[in-house]
């Protein structure tokens, strides 16, 4: 019996981190990403790779936060998901956590075509922190994991080419303030599920862009694209020319054959087809292709050394098994932003289905052609892109009301993608008050400030708005994002003046001393601006206790840099007992008892253990301190290096 393709509700119960607050302050700071060239390597890159990585990559998270509230406490919990489904393919999504595809099951032979995580563990991954691995991610944005990782997309049903219904994902992208939509197309009797994508601009000046399609697959496969070369990039942040498969005597396609974590950028021949399969030692395992608009194929692995393998148990649960990702992007690499001339969209189709064949190149590709002819993709691509445009049906999921916002502000028509007004929420209220009424509304209750817009046309409206202490805040954020680092400074300093909370503006005069390199000065705006949050906070709700936390750690590192101890001690002793229970802030308590010359002590903390649930991707800060604390080997539960040690 054919089984007609659905689209249905589901949840899935899966043991889970809670998310918890986002970081209220503003990320003032320059971005911290490691997937940096290094100087000496541009002038050897090809001419069109030396320009995209240098056009204007991302500096600053503005508008969005920071997303470091989660923890490692993992409960049952259930996650709202949406099923498509043919009588050959099933795919599960989590709308609520960035629209991923978290399975692709395969009825006929029984097989989970991608590497399925057991559990939800948020890691500081993304561009904003918050990330969790497996299934298949859509990076839009910049270089690194999308902010909208771990954050609500819309969704909704639409008809698909062939009459059936089909699943449309969509957002507003807010680091480069742009439009997009996923539409998953799994057509009656088919083997593969079809991916449209579009990114639109409707700006009146060009966009950089950023695409990647990340793909987890179990790492016990071989990986094979349609490449003889690849650019190699590791944490040690070089980019170099290698041969695939093998090179320095070993065959690289293997994910374990690599010690250290590397990205492998494929370079595919121009009209060559765009492929990249994992098979396992049978032959069996996933294929993605794509009409040739999605250029680039890369592999990335963890390797074998302990790095890699601690960072695997770190991201899921122990013996559970690790992963690899294959992924597709816009370019060769993804250190590269593309860009999307004004007013215009870039589309393409990606397909994604089960792969039976020898684990060699030239017999992959052609069996990928017999079950699914270069010719059959481009057709599909054909059949969708008139349906992009088309309205959508019965809406499965919400995702935020920013997207509503600006297409308030702007009166666009984005056909295909509603950003209905019924999506505004709080967060927006008072910028849809400063677009209408031309003033920034002062809040009714002490509070946290709410977040900064900071593109160009809100930045215009704050300028002119009334001068109220939260306007030239908000606007003083605007500034600093903008580059104008000494008017933000002016517009925090007049707020000063009549603002019934300061914290908020000591703060960001403190991250300015900072960068200006006033050290001694940001640590008094510091202490002052965390003594006056302890007197203004209300209450122990989940906003003002996120403050406490971010403005305690920030004022106990700054304050700890310039060696007064005795302050960041009484800094420490102020924050939430739950506070100082976290693993990063039992990393900051070591920091400070070696500072304050109690090194047996700071030792003890290690000793009695914890996890730092927002480590960062390449952070090696643990280890540093470990090394100024005892000559023993960095212990295996802190080890997640992921570069050689000469290079570290």
């Amino acid at each position: 019996m054919v089984i007609v393709t659905t689209i249905r509700r589901d949840v899935v119960t899966l043991p889970a981190a809670d998310l918890g607050p986002d970081n209220p302050l503003p990320p003032l700071r320059p971005l911290d990403e490691v997937h940096r060239v290094d100087e000496r390597d541009r002038e050897d890159l090809p001419r069109d790779m030396a320009r995209q990585i240098g056009y204007e990559p991302l500096r600053s998270l503005l508008p969005v936060r920071v997303r470091d509230g989660y923890d490692r406490t993992r409960e049952p919990r259930d996650i709202g998901a949406l099923v498509i489904e043919n009588d050959r393919l099933r795919a599960t999504v989590f709308p609520g956590l960035g629209g991923r595809i978290a399975s692709l099951f395969h009825k006929p032979t029984g097989r989970e075509l991608l590497y399925r995580n057991p559990v939800f563990q948020p890691a500081d991954f993304a561009l904003n922190g918050a990330w969790y691995s497996g299934g298949v991610e859509w990076n839009i944005g910049a270089t690194g994991h999308t902010t909208l990782s771990c954050s609500p997309l819309h969704a909704a049903r639409v008809p698909a080419p062939d009459g059936g219904e089909m699943l449309r994902l969509w957002e507003w992208e807010r680091l480069r303030d742009l439009p997009f939509q996923v539409d998953l197309w799994l057509p009656e009797g088919s083997d593969f599920l079809y991916v449209g994508v579009r990114i639109r601009n409707p700006h009146r000046r060009p966009v950089p862009t950023y695409w990647w399609s990340n793909i987890a697959v179990p790492e016990e496969r071989r990986v094979l694209a349609p490449a003889e070369e690849a650019w190699h990039f590791g944490y040690e942040r070089r980019l170099r020319w290698v041969p695939v498969p093998s090179y320095d005597g070993i065959d690289r396609t293997y994910p374990l054959n690599s010690t250290y974590a590397a990205d492998y950028f494929y370079e595919v021949p121009d009209g060559r087809r765009r492929w990249i399969a994992a098979l396992d030692a049978d032959g069996q395992g996933l294929v993605q292709t794509s009409t040739d608009v999605l250029r680039g194929r890369k592999l990335f692995v963890w390797g074998a050394g302990r790095g890699g393998r601690r960072w695997q148990e770190w991201l899921t649960e122990p013996d559970t098994g690790g992963y690899c990702e294959i992924q597709a992007g816009l370019v060769r690499t993804q250190l590269e932003h593309v860009r999307l001339e004004a007013e215009s969209e870039v589309s393409w189709l990606e397909a994604y289905g089960p792969l039976s064949a020898s684990a060699e190149v030239p017999a992959a590709e052609e069996r990928l052609e017999a079950v699914l002819p270069r010719a059959d993709v481009d057709a599909a691509y054909a059949a969708w892109k008139p349906c992009a445009d088309t309205e959508p049906g019965e809406v499965l999921a919400a995702g935020s009301g920013w997207g509503a916002l600006e297409v308030v502000r702007g009166e666009w028509k984005l056909p295909g993608t509603p950003f209905d007004e019924g999506t505004l929420g709080d967060a927006q209220a008072p910028w849809l008050e400063l677009l209408r009424a031309g003033a920034f509304p002062e809040p009714r209750r002490v509070q946290p400030p709410g977040e900064t817009l900071v593109a160009p046309h809100w930045r215009d409206m704050l300028e002119t708005a009334p001068a109220t202490p939260l306007a030239e805040y908000h606007l003083g954020v605007a500034q600093w994002h903008a580059g104008d680092r000494a008017q933000a400074v002016r517009s925090w300093e007049r707020a000063l003046e009549l603002a019934p909370s300061l914290w908020p503006l000591l703060r960001c005069l403190a991250v300015a001393d900072q960068e200006s390199g006033n050290p001694e000065r940001a640590a008094d705006r510091y202490a002052e601006a965390f003594d006056d949050l302890c007197r203004e906070r209300r209450d122990d709700g989940e906003r003002w206790t996120a403050a406490t936390a971010a403005l305690g750690r920030e004022a106990v590192e700054a304050l700890i840099a310039v060696r007064r101890t005795t302050h960041a001690r009484a800094v420490w002793e102020r924050l939430r007992p739950q506070t100082r229970a976290r693993g990063r802030f039992r990393l900051i308590e070591a920091q400070l008892l070696l500072a304050e010359g109690r090194r047996e002590e700071a030792r003890a903390v290690f000793d009695a253990g914890f996890e730092v649930a927002d480590l960062r991707e390449g952070d090696e800060g643990i280890g540093r301190l470990w090394a100024r604390i005892s000559d023993e080997p960095l212990p295996a539960r802190h080890d997640f290096r992921m570069r050689p040690p000469a290079a570290q």
